[in-house]
């Protein structure tokens, strides 16, 4: 089971399926992103978020019961925003079964609620994508 959860934390961190936009369009400089609590002080602020939520995976992850040998590889992706108060709501989860889908859902909820994105000092909501194999 850890050998599966090193895969996994290995295929999150090499290739997260970030895709920040807000609207439509991807961060630009006048947009700043959600800070994630423990980033504040980072120079690198993205990349911190990113760190940080691949380690919140990693930590949180959990195999649904009812998984089976028929799910191992099975890939969920689930979009989410960071609201204007800095909540995670989930917009949308697709792949895999229901059972997969929630524990995903699960894992993304349980972020700590962040320093919301903004954009010309109005809190902003951003969205993500993160995908999650099994």
């Amino acid at each position: 089971m850890k050998k599966y959860i090193f895969i996994l934390t290995l295929i999150l961190t090499s290739s997260f399926g970030f895709s920040q936009t807000a609207s439509g369009n991807k961060v630009s400089s006048k947009e700043v992103a959600p800070v994630w609590p423990g980033c504040e002080e980072s120079s690198q602020k993205s990349n911190c978020f990113n760190q940080m939520l691949a380690k919140h995976i990693q930590q949180n992850f959990k195999f649904p019961k009812g998984y089976s040998s028929e799910d191992k590889g099975t890939r969920v992706i689930v979009s989410f925003v960071v609201d204007k108060t800095g909540k995670t709501k989930i917009l949308e989860t697709t792949g895999g079964r229901e059972l997969l889908q929630k524990e995903a859902e699960r894992n993304i909820l349980a972020i700590p609620k962040m320093k919301p994105g903004h954009l010309n000092g109005k809190a902003r909501a951003i969205k993500y994508k993160v995908p999650f194999t099994f």
